[in-house]
């Protein structure tokens, strides 16, 4: 039998060509596809899918498949791409269900807070604030998202709209600026760091009070006004209020089903929060020492389009629990979806928080940073304890109140 060389340098020729060909085009689609933050779930499909094709194209190129052999690979291409119209399919389906998600959602909303913004939405004083800041260094601030239409009200009371006498405006967006809003687990980094001179949020967690320990510094906490921690369900849910041992029973994995709780007999979904976040921390410490079972993850986009694995954004689910501050759920998030439950029968307004009925209503504070042993700076500072005394005066906790949290003195 005579071999034939030319025929076998032919195919390797064509199939290194079809592989070189369909293998840059995949590259250049996933580098695309990775660039443009193309959901996690589709760039599976694109990786599977695509490499999938590349194979029997290459494979049917190399011209030694049989007839027979060609359609079977032409059938487990179909089958794969099924499978994969399938799975994006799921995926697709469950980006359409809403979501409450802080930190996604932050960029959009805080942009309806800015200070000395037209068509804010900030509570505002009848008068002028009796304490005026002639700098807008005076002191910097960052804080919780949930916080922010708070502080940036405070801001627009006592902080200059334009330099003096240039009539040019100050920037105070929520990012790049003196009052900045970036989430409650990177206010408390920036406060640590010296980044910023006083932050909004709820009391630190165990893990941000052990950050501080080690870098020798200590937080100095004043409360300014009280919040509710809810818990809430798809509107659809029969379950209207759940107790504190069946939030517990339910966020340590011991209870399971709806049916358990007085509602349909459906697998319960608890969404948590990421780990040092404000309403995370509430959990644990609503949990005490039971021990918190492992949050529900997925993939999310990274920077320049990567993929990293983090805890579950809230999708509203019909089985699905959720959690976060009252103020967030009822006000910045306006979200006909979701309900809010009571909890040991007890709804979460304003006069079950103020009279101390709800049963997790707790405070939230302004906090500085100093060294161990050192004076706090509010006594230090000047501006700081004026602004701290401000607050609590009845101007501070008049736009408090009107902003829509709950105050100290009201």
């Amino acid at each position: 039998m005579n071999f034939n060389w030319k025929k076998v340098l032919w195919a390797v020729v064509r199939t290194l060509a079809t592989g070189f060909i369909l293998g840059g085009i995949l590259f250049i689609a996933i580098l695309f596809a990775s660039l443009m933050g193309l959901a996690p779930y589709l760039q599976h499909v694109l990786w599977v899918l695509g490499g999938t094709v590349l194979l029997a194209a290459v494979l049917i190129s190399c011209g030694y498949l049989s007839t027979r052999a060609k359609h079977a690979v032409g059938i487990a291409v179909l089958c794969v791409a099924l499978c994969c119209a399938g799975y994006a399919g799921a995926g697709l389906y469950r980006d359409s269900i809403p979501t409450v998600d802080e930190s996604s959602s932050r960029t959009t909303m805080l942009w309806n807070y800015i200070p000395f913004d037209e068509e804010n939405k900030l509570a505002v004083l009848d008068h002028e604030s009796s304490l005026q800041f002639e700098s807008p260094y005076a002191v910097s601030l960052d804080g919780a998202t949930a916080l922010y239409p708070i502080y940036a009200a405070f801001t627009q009371a006592v902080y200059p709209e334009q330099w003096e006498d240039s009539g040019v405006e100050i920037d105070y967006s929520p990012y790049n600026s003196t009052v900045e809003c970036n989430g409650t687990i990177e206010a408390y980094n920036r406060l640590l760091k010296g980044e910023v001179q006083m932050i909004f949020a709820a009391g630190p967690s165990q893990a941000q009070l052990d950050a501080a320990y080690a870098a020798g510094k200590e937080f100095h906490m004043t409360p300014i006004g009280r919040e509710a921690f809810v818990f809430f369900v798809n509107s659809k849910n029969p379950v209207t209020g759940l107790t504190v041992e069946q939030v517990q029973g339910i966020y340590s994995g011991s209870i399971t089903n709806w049916k358990a709780v007085g509602g349909k007999n459906q697998k319960i979904r608890p969404f948590q929060r990421a780990e040092d976040s404000g309403s995370q921390t509430a959990l644990q410490r609503l949990m005490g020492d039971i021990p918190l079972m492992e949050p529900e993850e997925e993939d999310r986009i990274a920077g320049m389009g990567g993929i990293i694995r983090q805890v579950a954004n809230y999708r509203n689910y019909k089985n699905a629990l959720g959690f976060s501050f009252r103020f967030y759920s009822t006000e910045m998030v306006q979200n006909g979806d979701i309900r809010l439950l009571t909890l040991n029968g007890i709804e979460p307004t304003r006069e079950t928080i103020r009279n101390d009925t709800y049963p997790i209503a707790s405070e939230f504070y302004a906090i500085t940073c100093a060294p161990i042993g050192s004076p706090a700076p509010e006594e230090t500072n000047p501006q700081i304890a004026a602004f701290l005394e401000w607050i609590l005066s009845k101007e501070g906790q008049a736009l408090l109140e009107e902003t829509g949290y709950v105050g100290l003195n009201p």
